[in-house]
């Protein structure tokens, strides 16, 4: 894969260490070996919620990057504009029905693996209230689909891996620490390792919660 150009400077991420929404960002970075500079972001201190930051972002949300003159916020949409501008095709395919499929993944993303298993890991890390079966049901039904698509081919969307497979990494990683184990997919299992294995991966801080408790 050859970028189609590089960056004159770093590209500032705008981050916090337990996120796997900025994780999958920098993992997308890191694999187009593009040079970044990571800007934490201390969540617990209400940094996202204060003038200077909402000036980035509006949402108060992170991740956000800052690609020169470009200021761009949502992981998602961060992973189609670094793949639009640095990528040849690879991650975000120009075909029509391989970009719709990709984006359908990125969707599912958005949706179920959000409202899934990462919305429980993030309840029993900040110690918030959760309807734990309703989450944890939604992971379940996720993971059966992505363990029946990883049986059949060796990432989400075909042979070689795309912005669906980063898109989802962090959080089916993580999430054991929202209870919800692995055990039962050995196909995802296999698949992370995949991931894991790639030229430029880096990896996703775990901390002592959940079933990793």
């Amino acid at each position: 894969m050859a970028a189609s150009s590089r960056p004159s400077q770093p590209i500032k991420l705008h981050t916090f260490a337990l996120s796997g929404h900025c994780h999958r960002v920098q993992l997308f970075a890191s694999l187009l070996n593009l040079p970044v500079q990571l800007i934490p972001v201390d969540l617990t201190q209400g940094a996202h919620k204060k003038p200077e930051f909402l000036a980035l972002n509006p949402f108060g949300q992170v991740p956000v990057i800052e690609d020169g003159e470009v200021t761009l916020s949502d992981s998602n949409a961060i992973l189609v504009y670094l793949a639009g501008k640095y990528d040849d095709g690879q991650w975000l395919p120009h075909d029509p029905l391989k970009a719709a499929q990709v984006q359908r993944w990125l969707s599912a993303a958005a949706g179920p693996l959000a409202y899934g298993s990462a919305a429980t890991r993030v309840a029993l890390l900040f110690k918030q209230a959760f309807n734990a079966d309703e989450l944890t049901n939604r992971a379940k039904a996720l993971f059966g689909v992505m363990e029946q698509t990883l049986a059949v081919t060796p990432f989400l969307t075909g042979s070689t891996p795309t912005l669906a497979d980063v898109a989802q990494y962090s959080y089916v990683f993580l999430a054991p620490e929202g209870n919800v184990s692995l055990e039962a997919y050995p196909q995802i299992r296999a698949w992370l390792a995949r991931i894991e294995a790639l030229p430029g991966f880096v990896p996703m801080p775990q901390t002592k919660v959940g079933l990793n408790a």
